[in-house]
């Protein structure tokens, strides 16, 4: 063991001097400056960077979520479209099963009234053949009465006597005998 005497200059406990303080104190300068360095050179490079990438990202998420809001009301608009188109297409369907219907109803009013016209004309042309044929059988009749008549009185009558025995058999026959 050693003993300390008051002759012996004191040691120093961590053999602290200026020579030392003075190291240390140039290591925290040149460590300090070195930090400063790295700071500027790499630091802040790396922080520009990673602030970069942040700002690129929030960008590219805004972008999206536009992106996202525009195709939901891109997808509002084309589904009220679609819902104006499948209006307007019943709309048409429902106008041209009307005109459809007027157009039948217009055909059918027609067709009768070409068949009351036809069946007008039909009944028409029936009466007068109806009528022909009663004239024809007029004069049949007055041609066979008359025949008769020249046969019966050969050579004594005369003309009067010829019409009135005409008028007097066209009588006794009647309009109803021929015209049935």
């Amino acid at each position: 063991m050693i003993l300390l005497t008051a002759q012996e200059p004191m040691e120093r406990l961590f053999d602290l001097d200026y020579q030392l303080l003075a190291d240390s104190m140039l290591m925290i300068i040149a460590i300090f400056v070195l930090f400063l360095l790295l700071s500027y050179f790499l630091f802040n490079p790396a922080r520009k960077m990673l602030q970069d990438r942040k700002d690129k990202i929030r960008s590219e998420l805004d972008d999206a979520q536009s992106n996202m809001e525009q195709a939901a009301r891109l997808k509002e608009e084309y589904e009220a479209k679609i819902r104006d188109i499948d209006k307007e297409a019943e709309e048409i369907l429902s106008d041209a099963r009307k005109r459809a219907l007027e157009n039948e109803n217009e055909i059918i009013a027609k067709a009768r009234n070409e068949a009351s016209a036809i069946m007008e004309r039909a009944r028409t042309e029936a009466r007068l053949e109806k009528q022909k044929m009663a004239d024809e059988v007029k004069r049949e009749m007055i041609s066979i009465a008359a025949m008769m008549a020249g046969k019966a009185v050969a050579g004594s009558m005369n003309a009067e006597i010829q019409d009135s025995l005409v008028n007097e058999t066209l009588k006794e026959i009647g309009d109803h005998t021929w015209l049935s």
